[in-house]
Protein backbone atom coordinates (compact mmCIF):
# COMPACT_ATOMS: atom_id res chain seq x y z
CA UNK A 1 0.00 0.00 0.00
CA UNK A 2 1.29 3.50 -0.79
CA UNK A 3 2.22 5.79 2.01
CA UNK A 4 -0.38 8.81 1.38
CA UNK A 5 1.76 12.20 2.40
CA UNK A 6 -0.65 14.48 4.12
CA UNK A 7 0.10 17.81 2.36
CA UNK A 8 -2.43 20.91 2.39
CA UNK A 9 -2.37 21.75 -1.32
CA UNK A 10 -4.46 18.77 -2.67
CA UNK A 11 -7.16 19.74 -0.06
CA UNK A 12 -7.54 23.17 -0.36
CA UNK A 13 -9.35 23.46 -3.89
CA UNK A 14 -13.12 24.27 -3.06
CA UNK A 15 -15.62 22.30 -5.15
CA UNK A 16 -12.81 21.40 -7.59
CA UNK A 17 -13.69 17.09 -6.74
CA UNK A 18 -14.96 14.74 -8.87
CA UNK A 19 -16.60 11.77 -6.20
CA UNK A 20 -16.98 8.69 -8.50
CA UNK A 21 -18.30 6.57 -5.20
CA UNK A 22 -20.12 7.25 -1.86
CA UNK A 23 -17.34 7.06 0.58
CA UNK A 24 -19.10 5.48 3.41
CA UNK A 25 -17.30 5.94 7.13
CA UNK A 26 -17.31 3.17 9.32
CA UNK A 27 -15.57 2.73 13.07
CA UNK A 28 -16.40 2.86 16.08
CA UNK A 29 -18.98 5.51 18.05
CA UNK A 30 -17.00 8.28 18.91
CA UNK A 31 -15.19 8.01 15.99
CA UNK A 32 -16.01 11.43 14.46
CA UNK A 33 -17.76 9.93 11.17
CA UNK A 34 -20.78 12.30 11.64
CA UNK A 35 -18.47 15.30 12.09
CA UNK A 36 -16.08 14.46 9.67
CA UNK A 37 -18.12 13.43 7.67
CA UNK A 38 -20.54 16.74 7.49
CA UNK A 39 -17.29 18.52 6.98
CA UNK A 40 -15.80 16.25 4.40
CA UNK A 41 -19.35 16.76 2.41
CA UNK A 42 -18.87 20.24 2.78
CA UNK A 43 -15.35 20.12 1.53
CA UNK A 44 -16.31 18.33 -1.61
CA UNK A 45 -19.59 19.53 -2.52
CA UNK A 46 -21.49 16.63 -2.29
CA UNK A 47 -24.38 15.54 -0.41
CA UNK A 48 -24.14 14.22 3.53
CA UNK A 49 -25.91 11.12 4.60
CA UNK A 50 -26.52 9.71 7.93
CA UNK A 51 -28.00 5.87 8.32
CA UNK A 52 -28.56 6.31 11.88
CA UNK A 53 -30.93 9.53 11.18
CA UNK A 54 -32.49 7.93 8.43
CA UNK A 55 -33.52 5.19 10.86
CA UNK A 56 -34.57 7.38 13.30
CA UNK A 57 -36.86 9.35 10.38
CA UNK A 58 -38.50 6.97 9.22
CA UNK A 59 -38.96 5.24 12.44
CA UNK A 60 -40.13 8.41 13.90
CA UNK A 61 -38.10 7.14 16.81
CA UNK A 62 -34.91 7.20 18.38
CA UNK A 63 -32.07 4.60 17.92
CA UNK A 64 -32.26 4.01 21.71
CA UNK A 65 -35.62 3.56 21.65
CA UNK A 66 -35.70 1.29 19.07
CA UNK A 67 -33.60 -0.87 20.24
CA UNK A 68 -35.14 -1.08 23.37
CA UNK A 69 -38.28 -1.31 21.41
CA UNK A 70 -37.26 -3.97 18.67
CA UNK A 71 -34.42 -5.22 19.84
CA UNK A 72 -31.09 -4.93 17.83
CA UNK A 73 -31.89 -7.69 15.09
CA UNK A 74 -34.67 -5.67 14.28
CA UNK A 75 -32.51 -2.89 14.31
CA UNK A 76 -29.71 -4.18 12.17
CA UNK A 77 -31.96 -5.34 9.65
CA UNK A 78 -33.61 -1.64 9.15
CA UNK A 79 -29.95 -0.21 9.38
CA UNK A 80 -28.67 -2.46 5.83
CA UNK A 81 -32.37 -1.32 4.16
CA UNK A 82 -31.64 2.11 4.64
CA UNK A 83 -27.61 1.73 4.00
CA UNK A 84 -28.45 -0.21 0.30
CA UNK A 85 -30.89 2.96 -0.46
CA UNK A 86 -28.75 5.46 0.34
CA UNK A 87 -26.03 3.92 -1.65
CA UNK A 88 -28.39 3.60 -4.63
CA UNK A 89 -30.00 6.74 -4.19
CA UNK A 90 -27.01 9.24 -4.95
CA UNK A 91 -23.41 9.77 -3.98
CA UNK A 92 -22.09 11.61 -1.66
CA UNK A 93 -20.76 10.86 2.00
CA UNK A 94 -22.40 8.50 4.16
CA UNK A 95 -22.06 8.13 7.97
CA UNK A 96 -22.97 4.71 9.56
CA UNK A 97 -23.62 3.50 12.90
CA UNK A 98 -20.80 1.56 14.32
CA UNK A 99 -22.25 -1.55 14.19
CA UNK A 100 -22.96 -1.65 10.55
CA UNK A 101 -19.92 -2.09 9.07
CA UNK A 102 -20.14 -5.73 11.03
CA UNK A 103 -22.80 -7.32 8.91
CA UNK A 104 -21.40 -8.94 6.17
CA UNK A 105 -24.56 -8.03 4.12
CA UNK A 106 -23.69 -4.38 4.38
CA UNK A 107 -19.88 -4.64 3.69
CA UNK A 108 -20.87 -6.65 0.80
CA UNK A 109 -22.75 -4.11 -0.34
CA UNK A 110 -20.55 -1.01 0.62
CA UNK A 111 -17.64 -2.81 -1.27
CA UNK A 112 -19.99 -3.01 -4.55
CA UNK A 113 -21.07 0.46 -4.44
CA UNK A 114 -19.13 2.09 -2.53
CA UNK A 115 -15.98 2.97 -0.74
CA UNK A 116 -15.41 2.31 3.09
CA UNK A 117 -13.09 4.78 5.29
CA UNK A 118 -12.45 3.71 9.08
CA UNK A 119 -12.12 6.02 10.51
CA UNK A 120 -9.04 4.84 12.87
CA UNK A 121 -9.05 6.01 16.93
CA UNK A 122 -7.96 4.33 19.87
CA UNK A 123 -9.57 3.46 22.90
CA UNK A 124 -8.70 6.13 24.92
CA UNK A 125 -10.15 8.52 22.31
CA UNK A 126 -13.57 6.88 21.93
CA UNK A 127 -13.64 6.71 25.55
CA UNK A 128 -13.17 10.42 25.96
CA UNK A 129 -15.86 11.53 23.33
CA UNK A 130 -18.45 8.71 24.42
CA UNK A 131 -18.27 8.44 28.14
CA UNK A 132 -20.86 11.67 29.42
CA UNK A 133 -23.55 10.66 26.56
CA UNK A 134 -26.38 8.68 27.32
CA UNK A 135 -27.21 7.99 23.38
CA UNK A 136 -25.57 5.00 23.31
CA UNK A 137 -27.61 2.11 23.65
CA UNK A 138 -24.59 -0.41 23.35
CA UNK A 139 -23.01 1.17 26.46
CA UNK A 140 -25.91 1.10 28.64
CA UNK A 141 -24.65 -1.62 30.86
CA UNK A 142 -22.78 -1.40 34.64
CA UNK A 143 -19.31 -1.54 33.31
CA UNK A 144 -19.60 1.35 29.94
CA UNK A 145 -15.85 0.93 29.54
CA UNK A 146 -15.53 -2.91 30.02
CA UNK A 147 -18.23 -2.96 27.07
CA UNK A 148 -16.64 -0.35 24.96
CA UNK A 149 -13.14 -1.63 25.21
CA UNK A 150 -14.61 -5.47 24.55
CA UNK A 151 -16.97 -4.04 21.17
CA UNK A 152 -13.64 -2.18 20.47
CA UNK A 153 -11.50 -5.54 20.28
CA UNK A 154 -14.58 -7.22 18.52
CA UNK A 155 -14.65 -4.61 15.99
CA UNK A 156 -10.85 -3.83 14.80
CA UNK A 157 -10.46 -6.83 12.57
CA UNK A 158 -13.32 -6.23 10.82
CA UNK A 159 -12.84 -2.30 10.55
CA UNK A 160 -9.97 -3.09 9.33
CA UNK A 161 -11.58 -4.64 5.81
CA UNK A 162 -12.05 -1.13 4.97
CA UNK A 163 -10.94 -0.09 1.96
CA UNK A 164 -8.99 3.04 3.20
CA UNK A 165 -7.84 3.77 6.93
CA UNK A 166 -7.82 7.15 7.99
CA UNK A 167 -6.31 7.78 11.88
CA UNK A 168 -7.93 10.33 14.26
CA UNK A 169 -5.60 10.92 17.23
CA UNK A 170 -7.70 12.87 19.24
CA UNK A 171 -5.66 15.48 18.81
CA UNK A 172 -6.73 16.75 15.19
CA UNK A 173 -9.22 18.94 14.14
CA UNK A 174 -12.44 18.22 12.43
CA UNK A 175 -10.74 20.41 9.36
CA UNK A 176 -7.33 18.55 9.52
CA UNK A 177 -9.26 15.17 9.43
CA UNK A 178 -11.07 16.03 6.27
CA UNK A 179 -7.78 16.93 4.77
CA UNK A 180 -6.29 13.55 5.99
CA UNK A 181 -9.54 11.52 4.21
CA UNK A 182 -9.36 13.79 1.31
CA UNK A 183 -5.55 12.72 1.06
CA UNK A 184 -6.60 9.39 1.49
CA UNK A 185 -9.63 9.57 -1.13
CA UNK A 186 -7.05 11.31 -3.40
CA UNK A 187 -5.03 8.15 -3.66
CA UNK A 188 -8.04 6.13 -5.52
CA UNK A 189 -8.44 7.95 -8.74
CA UNK A 190 -11.80 5.35 -8.79
CA UNK A 191 -13.22 6.72 -5.71
CA UNK A 192 -12.15 10.41 -5.94
CA UNK A 193 -10.27 12.81 -8.42
CA UNK A 194 -9.36 16.78 -8.52
CA UNK A 195 -11.05 18.21 -11.36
Amino acid sequence: MSEIKHNTHSTDTQGGFDLHKTVVLVGMMGAGKTAVGRALAARLGVPFLDSDAEIESAANMTIPEIFERDGEPFFRTKESQVIGRLLDEQKGILSTGGGAFLQPENRRIIAEKGAAVWLRADLNVLWTRVRHKDTRPLLRTADPYATLKSLYEARVPVYAQADLTVDSDGETSIENMVGRVVDALLARPDVLELK
